[in-house]
C-alpha cells in the first residue's frame, strides 16, 4: 500500500472515531445526529481507499443520503429536543457492556492473522454495470419495477400522513 493511501486511512480512522465518540457522548441530539452523517461518510471514505467504489456510493447515497437525512427531519419534527437525553439508570451496565466488547474487537484485531492483498482489484461498478445492464443477462426490468414500487410506497406514504 502506498503511504499516501496508509496516512489516508488513518485520518479518515481518526476523524471516524472522534465522530462515533461524538454521537455517543454529545447531549445535543441534533449535533449528534450531524456526528453520525459524518461518521456515515468517513466509512465512504474507507470503502474508496479499499476500492470497493460501489459500496462507497451505496454508502453515500442510502446512509448520509437517506438515512442520515431522515434522523435529522425526526429530531427536528420532535418537539423539546433542547433539554437533550435525559440520564438513565443503565449508564454503568452500558459502559460495562462497552468495555467488554472494546476489549474483545482489541484481542481480535490483535491476535488474528491478517493476509494483505497483493494487487488492487478491479473497481467493482463496472462489472456490476454489466450484470445489471447486459443485453444477454441483464435485470433492466426487475431494477424499473423496483424503482416504481418504491415510487409508490413513497407516494403512498406522502398520502397516508397528509393532514386532511
Amino acid at each position: 500500500m502506498e503511504i499516501g493511501t496508509t496516512i489516508a486511512f488513518w485520518v479518515l480512522a481518526a476523524v471516524m472515531i472522534s465522530a462515533a465518540l461524538a454521537v455517543v457522548v454529545l447531549r445535543n441530539i441534533f449535533h449528534a445526529a450531524l456526528f453520525l452523517v459524518l461518521c456515515f461518510f468517513t466509512v465512504a471514505g474507507v470503502f474508496v481507499i479499499l476500492s470497493a467504489d460501489f459500496l462507497a456510493g451505496a454508502q453515500v447515497l442510502i446512509y448520509v443520503g437517506a438515512i442520515g437525512v431522515l434522523i435529522i427531519f425526526a429530531i427536528m419534527l420532535t418537539r423539546e429536543t433542547q433539554r437533550g437525553n435525559p440520564s438513565g439508570r443503565l449508564r454503568l451496565p452500558a459502559l460495562v457492556v462497552g468495555l467488554l466488547f472494546v476489549i474483545t474487537m482489541i484481542a481480535v484485531v490483535v491476535t488474528t492473522n491478517w493476509n494483505a492483498i497483493a494487487e488492487i482489484p478491479e473497481p467493482t461498478i463496472s462489472s456490476l454495470a454489466q450484470a445489471l445492464f447486459s443485453k444477454e443477462k441483464g435485470f433492466v426490468l426487475a431494477f424499473e419495477i423496483a424503482a416504481a414500487l418504491l415510487l409508490a410506497a413513497i407516494i403512498g406514504a406522502i398520502a397516508l400522513v397528509r393532514e386532511k
